[in-house]
C-alpha cells in the first residue's frame, strides 16, 4: 500500500488509475497525472452515471430509475478511498486507487454501486457485534492467444497454455510459471499478499490465492487482482479468462469464498460456547437464501453452465465438513474454522458476492434459523436436496421476489439489479448461438 505522501514523493509513479467497478465487476474510471492527482483529485473526480446502467458492450440499458436518457445521464462523484491506494505492480510507473460512488447533490453513497452494497451489509453485521473476514480463491484459464487474436477468432479454437489436466501438477505448472509467477510477483508489488498458486482441473486452468482480510478489503483485493492479471496477460501476449464456463468440455472457473465471523479476537465459527449458535444461525441463513441472492454469486447466463454434477461445482444446497461435493464446505478448526462457499464463479463481482453472503447470514441470525444436520457422502447423488438454480432467469425472478433481499438491500437496489439481469437474459434469448448453427443449419 502507498500513502498519499509516499505517492507525492515517488518520482517513479507518473500515473494514477482512479477506478470503481460496474455491475459486472469490471474496473472503470480514469488515468490521472500523478502530480495532478496529489494536488486535486484525491478529493474526488466525476464520471458519467450511465456506467451503472450499461451492458457488457457499454450500451445504456433503458428502463433504469437511477439514470436514463430522460435524465440526461449526468455525473456521479468518485471519492478515492486512500486506504486502497497502491502501486500497480503489473505495469511500470502507475498506481491505482478504488473509489466510492457518491451522489453529487445529496453527497450520499449511491446505493446501487457495488462497493456501497457491500459496505451496507458490513455495517449491518457490525450492528450484531460481528466482523466478516474473507478470502477468495480465484480460478482462471490461461491461453497462448492474445486477446486480439482470441477476438478475431471469435473466441473459438483457442490454444490453452496446458494440454492435459494441470491439477496440482508441478511439471505442467512450471510451463506457465513465466506468467503465473509474474502475476504473484505483481500482486505482491501491489500490496496484495499472495499465498500460492496451483494448477487446476482444466487444460491451462490455474488458481491464485491471496491472504484473507475483512470482507471489504478482500473484495478490493479481488477486484484489483483480476484487473491486474488481465493487464499483465495482455502485456505478455497472452490471454486469461475468468469466464465461469469457457468451454463445454473443461471444468468451470470458480471463485470459492472463504468466510469466518469474528467478535473481537474470537472466531465465532470455531467457538465452543454460546457464540457457536450465532455461527450456526448465520450458516443456516446463508443456505436458506441461496435462491434469493444467487444472482450475486452467478451474474451471467454462462454462470449456470458451470453447475454440473461431478464437475467440482456444487449442484445442491448442503453443508458438510471438508467435502468438496457440498456447496458449503466447513474447513479448519478453532480460530481457523470457516465456511468455504463453492457457489460463486470467477465471473462474480466480489462486492456483490460477499454482500449476498453476509445479507443471507444476517437473516439467519435475525430469524434464529436452525442449521440442518451435516450431510455426509456424495451431495451430487442426493436427489432430495434443494437444487442450485439452473438459469439466470430463474435466479433473477427469485431475487426480485425475495422479501429478505428487499429488507437487506432496499427496494431501489433490488429493482435496479433485477432490471439489469433481466436485460442480460433478454439479450441472450435474442442472440443466435454457434450451438444453434451447428445443430440446425444443415440437418433441420
Amino acid at each position: 500500500m502507498v500513502t498519499i505522501e509516499e505517492l507525492a514523493a515517488d518520482s517513479a509513479i507518473d500515473t494514477v488509475m482512479v477506478a470503481f467497478t460496474d455491475h459486472y465487476g469490471r474496473l472503470v474510471g480514469k488515468r490521472f497525472d500523478a502530480g495532478f492527482f496529489v494536488e486535486t483529485v484525491r478529493e474526488g473526480t466525476h464520471a458519467c452515471d450511465y456506467l451503472l446502467t450499461v451492458d457488457m458492450e457499454m450500451e445504456p440499458i433503458p428502463g433504469f430509475e437511477f439514470a436514463s436518457w430522460d435524465e440526461g445521464y449526468g455525473d456521479v462523484h468518485l471519492v478515492p478511498d486512500l486506504t486502497t491506494l497502491r502501486r500497480a505492480g503489473w505495469t511500470d510507473g502507475a498506481a491505482i486507487v478504488l473509489c466510492d460512488v457518491v451522489d453529487q447533490t445529496t453527497h450520499d453513497l449511491v446505493p446501487m454501486a457495488p462497493r456501497t452494497v457491500l459496505r451496507r451489509q458490513v455495517e449491518r453485521l457490525a450492528e450484531h457485534g460481528l466482523v466478516a473476514k474473507a478470502a477468495s480463491e480465484l480460478e482462471f484459464y490461461l491461453y497462448d492467444d492474445t486477446y486480439r487474436q482470441a477476438h478475431d477468432k471469435g473466441y473459438t479454437d483457442l490454444q490453452p497454455a496446458g494440454w492435459y489436466v494441470d491439477d496440482y501438477h508441478l511439471l505442467q505448472a512450471s510451463r506457465v510459471e513465466p506468467y503465473v509467477g509474474a502475476a504473484r510477483q505483481a500482486l505482491t508489488a501491489s500490496g496484495i499478499p499472495v499465498e500460492n498458486s496451483k494448477g487446476e482441473c482444466g487444460r491451462g486452468q490455474h488458481e491464485l490465492n491471496i491472504r484473507f482480510a475483512d470482507a471489504l478489503t478482500m473484495a478490493d483485493r479481488h477486484t484489483v487482482m483480476k484487473h491486474g492479471m488481465k493487464e499483465l496477460a495482455d502485456a505478455m501476449g497472452l490471454s486469461v479468462s475468468f469466464m465461469a464456463k469457457p468451454t463445454t468440455a473443461d471444468t468451470g472457473n470458480s471463485s470459492h469464498l472463504h468466510l469466518s465471523l469474528w467478535a473481537g479476537d474470537v472466531n465465532v465459527c470455531g467457538a465452543d460456547d454460546e457464540r457457536a449458535a450465532v455461527f450456526e444461525q448465520f450458516l443456516a441463513g446463508w443456505m436458506a437464501y441461496v435462491d434469493d441472492v444467487m444472482v450475486c454469486y452467478a451474474p451471467t447466463v454462462n454462470s449456470y453452465k458451470r453447475y454440473v454434477d461431478g464437475s467440482w461445482a456444487p449442484t445442491r444446497v448442503a453443508w458438510s465438513s471438508d467435502n468438496r461435493t457440498a456447496s458449503f464446505r466447513v474447513v479448519g478448526t478453532g480460530q481457523s474454522r470457516r465456511v468455504e462457499c463453492r457457489l460463486p464463479g470467477a465471473d462474480c463481482n466480489p462486492y456483490l458476492a460477499y454482500a449476498g453472503a453476509i445479507a443471507a447470514g444476517i437473516a439467519g441470525i435475525e430469524h434464529r434459523l436452525t442449521l440442518s444436520d451435516e450431510f455426509r457422502g456424495d451431495v451430487y447423488a442426493a436427489a432430495d436436496l434443494p437444487r442450485v438454480p439452473r438459469t439466470l432467469e430463474h435466479a433473477t425472478g427469485s431475487f426480485d421476489a425475495s422479501a429478505m433481499a428487499r429488507a437487506a438491500f432496499g427496494d431501489d437496489v433490488v429493482d435496479h439489479y433485477a432490471h439489469f439481469h433481466r436485460a442480460e437474459v433478454e439479450a441472450y434469448h435474442a442472440a443466435v448461438s454457434d450451438w444453434e448453427r451447428r445443430r440446425y443449419f444443415e440437418r433441420i
